[in-house]
């Protein structure tokens, strides 16, 4: 929006504010006061508080008397405000824990100066000022401490209120919304005609929880919105470090760089981009048959695809700093999503699905990026099974990683590769209904029947590792069938 509309917008916020009858607790009225530690304190006590009542935001408004709501002006100027040897914003940003999104905006409004501070509310732990949590009680800011029934409520509201809801970017204008998001490929991923005029087109947005209305007839983009259909993650601050990353490296470790990308697009609106680089990226095979010769990516695409979309829906947005990341060595791709995984490794192809983002999972399902029924990695398993690909690894720490290797012959394979592929082939039979015994194994990875004893072998070793069992111990040793440890 330009410089004209975004006055004009900010001009009909005070214009709303000053109307209502009292100062309430998410807004603060003030005349020329800037005392650093002042504004510190009520920037953690309004964020605390808007997020205990459900608003989008709180302001700090100068200029106006905080009794007669009278529109005064104000001297203070904060773009030229300094504290310590330091800009003001960047002295209260470092001592904000965590780090919340507040802006400044100056503007005249019935020639008067007014300077407006618009404050995100709390998402996930109380705001800190200066090493303390502050609350606002009526008019007037207090220590959150000296409140434990306010500190008690405000942490059930972070339990209550998922992170798709929260705000990523608030009082946008029909104009900035159409701008910022990319409708057409909201409208398309989900096989429905645009509408005709923009109103009904923000109708439909509203009803997917992708932008909300404001009280000033204004709309807030919610993270949903912002995270899936940004036309750039940059755009909105506190999510521009979630855009995914695809890094190539030369070798086998991380010691040479050869390029890395960043996919500076809403997940939903970039998954098409995500993998058609992948696939310019990845190495190929070429597989000769029936005299013709073809390229083949090293890696099933429909796998990459599973895991990219389950790495974007179950990461851990509270933690900062990381994002979904996709590392290609030469013989191996990892898929890490941060934070670690709600079901235990050893149990993601057979547990119901756990999402921390249900919105987020919920939506790209209906827009057929990622399984309905949770069975994910239950396809991923079972293509690097048809490709005779070693068994995929999983990892968890507080992060979840997911790595698909390139084929290598079963001799040169060693022993914990071989346990994990058994164990993996075990519950995808189990899952089927259909046994698992000596016969599925050598057909899971290309083994003659003269080999068998190589296969024998690997499946002792898998029950002495505690990850399958015998199915009937009463069975003869060729009628032998096997189930995963917790079956």
């Amino acid at each position: 929006m330009d410089t004209l509309k975004q006055t004009s917008k900010w001009q009909s916020l005070v214009t709303e504010l000053i109307k209502l009858p009292q100062e309430t607790e998410w807004i603060e009225f003030k005349h020329n006061n800037d005392a650093p530690d002042m504004i510190g304190e009520n920037i953690s006590a309004l964020s605390n508080v808007s997020a205990l009542l459900g608003k989008k935001q709180a302001y700090m408004v100068w200029g106006v008397h905080d009794g007669t709501h009278e529109l005064l002006g104000t001297s203070f100027v904060p773009s030229k405000a300094k504290h310590k040897q330091q800009e003001l914003e960047s002295w209260l940003l470092q001592k904000l824990s965590p780090k919340i999104n507040f802006s400044f905006y100056e503007v005249e409004c019935q020639e008067k100066a007014v300077v407006i501070l618009e404050i995100q509310p709390a998402s996930n732990t109380p705001v800190r000022f200066d090493g303390t949590e502050y609350i606002r009680i009526g008019s007037n800011t207090k220590k959150l401490r000296d409140f434990p029934e306010k500190e008690r409520e405000l942490w059930r509201v972070f339990d209550r209120v998922p992170f798709e809801e929260q705000t990523a970017l608030s009082q946008q204008s029909k104009d900035q919304i159409l701008t910022l998001l990319d409708y057409a490929t909201y409208f398309r991923l989900l096989n429905q005609p645009i509408p005709e005029n923009h109103s009904r087109i923000l109708e439909n947005l509203a009803d997917d929880g992708i932008i909300h209305k404001t009280d000033t007839n204004l709309w807030d983009i919610s993270n949903l919105g912002a995270i899936l259909f940004a036309n750039k993650l940059s755009d909105f601050k506190q999510l521009s470090r979630k855009a995914i990353r695809i890094i190539l490296y030369k070798g086998h470790n991380k010691l040479e760089t050869i390029k890395e990308w960043s996919i500076n697009k809403g997940y939903a609106v970039g998954y098409e981009s995500i993998i058609e680089t992948l696939n310019l990226l990845l190495p190929s095979k070429e597989v000769i048959g029936q005299a013709l010769r073809q390229e083949k990516s090293m890696y099933p695409e429909l796998a990459l695809r599973e895991l990219i979309a389950n790495a974007l829906i179950h990461q851990d947005f509270h933690l900062t700093g990381t994002s979904p990341m996709i590392e290609i060595y030469e013989h191996r791709i990892e898929i890490t999503n941060p934070g670690s995984s709600l079901i235990a490794i050893e149990r993601l192809m057979d547990k119901p699905p756990r999402s921390r983002n249900e919105g987020i999972a919920s939506l790209m399902r209906r827009m057929g990026i990622c399984e309905e029924r949770g069975s994910g990695i239950d396809k991923v398993v079972a293509q690097t099974e048809i490709h005779q690909l070693p068994a995929p690894l999983f990892e968890m720490d507080d992060y979840t990683k997911a790595t698909l290797f390139a084929y290598r012959h079963f001799k040169d394979l060693d022993k914990e590769e071989k346990i994990r592929a058994c164990y993996l082939h075990s519950v995808l039979k189990y899952l089927s209904q259909e046994p698992m015994n000596n016969t599925t194994m050598r057909e899971r990875f290309g083994i003659s029947v003269e080999n068998s004893a190589m296969i024998s072998r690997v499946i002792k070793q898998t029950v002495e590792a505690g990850v399958i069992k015998a199915y009937d111990t009463n069975a003869g040793t060729k009628a032998m069938r096997y189930i995963p440890f917790w079956a």
